[in-house]
């Protein structure tokens, strides 16, 4: 039932196009939103997973899905399965070529430096007895200085600080054989130049130096004009190795406060490296002839794992041949102090006769 103005004019109905006439035809037939895309997609996907698998299009959903199940995990266990053979035939050739690795590696290994050596001095110890030489006399002020204290400690550092060489007296050897000197040749305590030497390897396999020998020996007369001691009131063993220079019959020989002290060192031990223990060393105390300073090279003999052995010149970093000196104090120094249990007391003096002062 259609509305009318008075005047009997029908109303104007409100259209989609706006214009007051009537809606717009949308030109056809509508089809339902959604529907027809996701059928579409999911046929197509049917139809591709039938030909990959090899099952029939027309087949029911429920055997595409069982075929899908069953290919899927025949894809896997073949995955598997090749994946472990590969492991197994890697596996098996890697142990064929074992040998191989293991002959280069040997090879590799003993081409190797069998050890390098370094040297260091002894540094002291103040809280022990020790002798410092000087290459020159003190001056009154460094005199004043030196005397006015009893501290050994201080008195070490401060003669460190001007210059001096420490020098130590060696191990006392009550265990030595009979007629093994304990005293220097003009009848005086003997002091040793100490130092530590450290035998390092990076071989795989174990080195072993089973002997020693000191080579090119060059002495000449001592420089040193003072010589200050705090001498020993009683005996100290060391561990390590002695040797007089030029060495005596059977030296180096064994300072420790043990079995076989004062006998050849390399007769009963040896220093092994490599193989898992990458160092080795020894404290040497050397001692040079009275007033004498001192150079000279040593020569080891070695063997190791893969049946070499030879005599070998130690060589210092520079990989030069290692030169090694060894100071012993002056005869006739121009200053000589001794202190300690004794209060400072200037040997040097003539008019001075201390029997302290011939100890040295």
């Amino acid at each position: 039932m259609t509305a009318t103005a008075s005047d009997g004019t029908p109303d104007p109905q409100v259209g989609g196009d706006g214009d007051g006439g009537t809606p717009a035809d949308p030109g056809g037939p509508s089809e339902p939103s959604g529907q027809s895309g996701s059928s579409g997609a999911d046929e197509s996907f049917q139809a591709i997973a039938s030909e990959m698998f090899g099952v029939d299009p027309g087949a029911s959903r429920r055997k595409k899905t069982r075929w899908a199940v069953v290919l899927s995990v025949r894809t896997v266990l073949t995955f598997v399965c090749g994946t472990l053979a590969a492991a197994l035939i890697g596996y098996w050739l890697s142990g064929l070529d074992t040998p191989k690795q293991n002959e280069k590696q040997k090879e590799y290994d003993a081409s190797q430096a069998p050890f390098t050596v370094f040297t260091r001095p002894e540094q002291g110890d103040p809280g022990r007895p020790w002798v410092m030489v000087l290459d020159r006399e003190l001056t009154a002020a460094e005199t004043r200085k030196l005397t006015s204290s009893r501290d050994a400690s201080v008195t070490f550092s401060y003669l460190k600080a001007l210059g001096g060489h420490p020098l130590s007296f060696p191990s006392v050897m009550e265990n030595a054989p009979k007629g093994y000197p304990s005293t220097a040749s003009n009848g005086r305590m003997e002091v040793s130049d100490t130092f530590k030497l450290s035998v390092l390897s990076t071989r795989a396999a174990a080195v072993s130096i089973d002997d020693w020998k000191v080579t090119d020996v060059v002495c000449r007369d001592s420089t040193a004009q003072t010589l200050v001691a705090l001498p020993p009131q009683g005996g100290t063993t060391y561990q390590g190795i002695r040797l007089h220079l030029p060495p005596r019959a059977d030296e180096p020989v064994l300072t420790d406060d043990a079995e076989g002290q004062g006998e050849p060192y390399f007769d009963t031990h040896y220093i092994e490296v490599g193989g898992g223990q990458p160092s080795g060393g020894l404290r040497v105390e050397a001692i040079a002839p009275p007033g004498q300073s001192c150079e000279w090279g040593v020569e080891v003999h070695y063997v190791d794992a893969y049946q070499k052995e030879q005599w070998l010149r130690l060589k210092g970093r520079d990989g030069k041949p290692l030169r090694l000196r060894t100071e012993s104090v002056p005869l006739n120094p121009r200053q000589k102090w001794l202190f300690g249990s004794i209060p400072w007391t200037p040997c040097h003096l003539r008019q001075l006769k201390d029997p302290m002062c011939g100890l040295l």
